[in-house]
């Protein structure tokens, strides 16, 4: 109580060097601006301080450079364990970061080669190939893919999916509606527009992601087109709320609340002494009237 009085509080750093923990953990977020993510991590924080853990948060802001220099920042921090979604599964300089961690890592739906960690990988294929054949059952020939960079587990999934629906339907995939760059509102809105500019223009897209989906919309909005109306469009992601704003968009979703406890429940067990492990995490395809084809005639 005396102490108390007098305004004394322990000093942390100390008492993390006389124990050898400094029982925070990192979390490196490769876009803090996503809500997908920042539930994720919302949710992995939640659990880590029901278990006595802070959690130090980094955003790459969706750049390898400040993924690498992240990594490093919280190494020198001796945190004790690292949860990260990476920008990029094979930047030299992250995995020279990862390897130099030397504390229990979980990857958020990543694969990294020759690298030992736990991982929370999403189940992208079986939601995605459905979305896919519902596109083609309902006549779409033309369909659009805008995913992020094929550096990272999530888009080769979806694309992966995505050509063996057509492979399974015995069509042919036009290679110029594959379009992977990268996962941001901007690089959607552009190619969307660039390719409901063209002739012949496809009749419906997916959107790899929160941001490809807001930047579709966005280009949607000043074309003047309206989804399940003028286009079919399946969004490969939801966020907190997406059924307030967006009711009638079909989707192909993850439980984020899921993703981020179950990665720090994963990096717990491991600095309890466990084994590295792997979660997966299923995703779920709905569709609704985003996908309606206009007419017969409409679609080729």
């Amino acid at each position: 109580m005396a102490a108390q009085d007098l305004g004394y509080e322990p000093d942390l750093l100390a008492q993390s060097l006389r124990r050898g923990s400094t029982r925070t953990v990192g979390f490196v977020l490769r876009d803090i601006s996503n809500p997908l993510f920042a539930n994720i991590a919302r949710r992995c924080e939640q659990e880590l301080r029901r278990a006595g853990y802070s959690m130090v948060l980094v955003n790459s802001d969706g750049a390898v450079e400040a993924e690498a220099a992240n990594l490093a920042l919280l190494r020198r921090r001796r945190v004790d364990g690292v949860i990260v979604s990476l920008v990029s599964e094979r930047s030299l300089a992250t995995r020279r970061e990862l390897a130099a961690l030397r504390v229990p890592v979980v990857l958020l739906d990543r694969e990294v080669e020759d690298f030992t960690s736990a991982a929370v990988l999403c189940d992208h294929y079986p939601a995605v190939r459905r979305a896919v054949e519902e596109l083609l059952m309902r006549g779409h020939r033309r369909v659009a893919i805008i995913t992020g960079t094929l550096d990272v587990r999530t888009s080769r999934e979806r694309l992966r999916a995505y050509r063996d629906a057509f492979a399974g339907a015995g069509v042919q995939v036009d290679e110029d509606l594959v379009l992977s760059g990268d996962f941001s509102a901007d690089y959607a809105k552009a190619e969307v527009i660039r390719l409901l500019s063209r002739s012949p223009e496809p009749t419906a897209l997916l959107t790899g992601g929160v941001g490809s989906t807001a930047g579709a919309l966005r280009g949607l909005r000043q074309l003047r087109r309206v989804p399940g109306k003028d286009v079919a469009l399946v969004a490969l992601d939801e966020w907190p709320m997406f059924d307030v704003f967006t009711s009638d968009l079909a989707s192909v979703a993850r439980d984020s609340g899921e993703m981020g406890t179950a990665s720090a429940r994963l990096l717990l067990d491991m600095l309890d002494g466990a084994d590295p492990g792997t979660v997966t995490i299923d995703t779920t395809f709905t569709p609704r009237g985003s996908i309606t084809v206009l007419s017969p005639g409409t679609v080729s």
